[in-house]
């Protein structure tokens, strides 16, 4: 395509990092234009964005410096056969017409992030939609979203966590099809989270507005407020606006922690929370800030008005969305290469190259003298809970953020807290892998082998910074200079307030480099 950007396709040679398809250093460009796609196939809507991520380059590192939509999908319907599984023919002649409206070829997308909640994770549909991006698995980053991460992420798309950072308290309300998340945001970080069973989509009705579909939690609330369900009946307005009142109220009562136990999907909020905001996003956000959409046979204009009342009438602000239904699909996959500095320990050194490992950045707290392996464990297991990783069925990145000394007393507590922490995944034989900014990442590796506390792989690195939300991609060692290649591939969230200085730099032998993140 004419003035389409290079293809990025990051191969490493000699200590450096080159584009393949221009043949040039990385570290001698002044701009990079990459092309992203954000693609979010859900139970009940599915769609995709396409944006151009612009990188300037500070010194050896690179920040965002502009990100624009190049194209945003229909919102489809998320569409289903007569089994009950998800039509993955049907949806990928969608996305395919979506690709050829925006004039944009599937091959010239540099990255991406594939996107998969509510029925779309389970296996067989997963396995399905796979199929339709196979040529881009290796570009993309696929992620697969329960509640608690899709809370989290529909809370930075939306731009609650941003409107969260000068001390306030706000709340980010994600109404769905089937769930509706709630994330509760304070000085730019979520404390609390849950979600209800409460959605648009749980009573469907055709264009005659008779029933044509009713969900188990749609019945329950039905039958709570009286309302008799019948398939093939009418569903009057006036009933349509009971239920609308129905589910708002239950999400209410979520946000005052004061929802029953079985009708929620995570662990209720505390009680007592005062907010100083609310952002929606979701489906049903787009009726709540007066988007012109139309109805789609289900409770989102009725479900949207009750809650905009419920809001004003406990006065909480209104706080500008960043995404509404785009909230979750905000967050693109955007490559960036770090290399890692000369303290690498691998063992064996055939357990490289690995490929799209989650990476969770605990919050340890390793400034003071003493490293306490049993709160170290305790923030492992919390990180992977809140990021759907505790099923321990894939490898996972711990990014530690060193601090102090590298005493033998120190270096002990961490790696003993990290092997507690990650112990479900060592029983699995996944790959030990900790990713270091300072430089411990050998020495911590050589004390987990010699002191017999791990007998799987081993993979410690340094010199690289990642944060939740990170994938990365570690290559074999370069051996011309004894570095490792770690790509890096970062969800970025638009709508953020600023770009902010990248986190790769320059380590050990190797050249580093870092696409900057834009804050949440």
């Amino acid at each position: 395509m004419p003035g389409a950007p290079d293809r990025v396709d990051p191969a490493p040679i000699g200590g450096g990092v080159f584009f393949s398809g221009a043949d040039r250093s990385l570290l001698e460009e002044d701009e990079i234009r990459l092309t992203s796609v954000g693609i979010d196939i859900g139970s009940a809507t599915s769609h995709m964005l396409l944006s151009e991520i612009v990188l300037e380059r500070l010194d050896t590192r690179y920040v965002v410096a502009a990100r624009d939509s190049l194209h945003s999908s229909d919102i489809l319907l998320t569409p289903y056969r007569r089994d009950g599984d998800i039509d993955a023919v049907a949806l990928g002649a969608f996305f395919d017409a979506e690709f050829a409206r925006a004039g944009i070829p599937r091959d010239a997308i540099d990255t991406g992030a594939l996107i998969l909640t509510g029925v779309a994770v389970r296996r067989r549909n997963a396995r399905a939609i796979g199929t339709i991006f196979a040529a881009e698995a290796g570009r993309f980053v696929s992620l697969s979203a329960g509640d608690r991460l899709e809370a989290l992420m529909a809370a930075h798309g939306s731009g609650a966590v941003a409107a969260s950072e000068r001390g306030h308290t706000v709340v980010n309300i994600d109404v769905g099809g089937g769930t509706t998340k709630i994330a509760v945001c304070r000085s730019g970080d979520v404390i609390a989270l849950t979600a209800v069973e409460a959605g648009a989509r749980l009573v469907v009705t055709d264009a005659q507005d008779r029933i044509v579909r009713i969900e188990d939690f749609g019945a329950r609330t039905a039958e709570d407020a009286g309302i008799r369900l019948i398939l093939g009946d009418v569903l009057p307005r006036r009933d349509r606006a009971r239920l609308g009142l129905a589910m708002a109220a239950r999400i209410g009562r979520a946000l005052a922690g004061r929802e029953p136990a079985d009708l929620l999907r995570l662990p209720g909020l505390p009680q007592g929370l005062q907010f100083d905001g609310v952002v929606f996003s979701g489906g049903v956000a787009e009726y709540i800030y007066g988007a012109d959409v139309p109805d789609f046979g289900d409770l989102g204009r009725p479900l949207a008005a009750a809650l905009r009342d419920m809001m004003m009438a406990a006065d909480i602000d209104f706080v500008p969305h960043g995404a509404g239904i785009r909230a979750t699909v905000t967050g693109v996959s955007q490559h960036c290469v770090q290399v890692s500095g000369s303290t690498v320990f691998l063992d064996p050194l055939d357990t490289l190259p690995l490929r799209n490992l989650a990476a969770i950045r605990p919050a340890l707290g390793l400034s003071g003298d003493v490293i306490d392996p049993v709160h170290v464990a305790r923030q492992i297991k919390r990180s992977l809970e809140h990021a759907d990783l505790a099923a321990a069925d894939r490898p996972v990145a711990v990014a530690i953020g060193w601090q102090g000394s590298a005493t033998y007393a120190r270096l002990d507590g961490l790696a003993r807290g990290l092997v507690a922490g990650l112990a479900d995944l060592i029983v699995n034989d996944h790959p030990f892998v900790v990713v270091c900014d300072g430089d411990i990442g050998g020495l911590l590796g050589i004390h987990c082998r010699e002191n017999g506390l791990v007998d799987t792989p081993i993979v410690a690195i340094d010199g690289v910074r990642l944060k939740d939300f990170d994938f990365v991609d570690i290559g074999a060692v370069i051996r011309a200079t004894g570095a490792v290649p770690v790509v890096v591939k970062s969800l970025l969230f638009p709508g953020e307030a600023a770009p902010r200085r990248a986190a790769g730099q320059v380590a050990g032998q190797g050249a580093g480099l870092g696409a900057g993140r834009v804050k949440a």
